[in-house]
């Protein structure tokens, strides 16, 4: 499981460099909270939380995001922009993203959410 989800991750990592992001981090521990990929571009820096599902998995990768889910990502944005993202030069503003990541044989989707929700 873990190598399909490092997969995914660097699938959306791609991504996002074709769009201008500069990746900041990956799997950021903020005590019992994660977030997977932490992005800048501009003054903006985005808190991408990664999902994927297996072929028959009843929802999709976005719609698993429930609301503990959210909850503990507002709680993981809000304690990394504290900590440090705020004291970055030039950052001036965070937003919370989600991307899902599916697999087709040889082939790579990423659907992306840009501000799925606010913190």
């Amino acid at each position: 499981m873990r190598v399909k989800g490092d997969r995914a991750e660097d699938a959306v990592v791609d991504y996002l460099v074709a769009r201008g992001f500069e990746i900041l981090a990956r799997n950021v521990r903020l005590g019992a909270l994660e977030i997977d990929v932490v992005a800048r571009r501009d003054d903006l820096a985005a808190i991408v939380e990664v999902r994927t599902r297996g072929e028959g998995a009843f929802q999709r990768g976005l719609e698993s995001v429930d609301a503990k889910k959210r909850a503990r990502l507002v709680r993981a944005t809000e304690r990394l922009w504290r900590q440090k993202l705020s004291k970055m030069p030039g950052i001036e503003r965070v937003r919370i993203d989600v991307a899902s990541v599916t697999f087709e044989g040889a082939q790579t989707h990423v659907e992306y959410i840009e501000a799925a929700f606010t913190a």
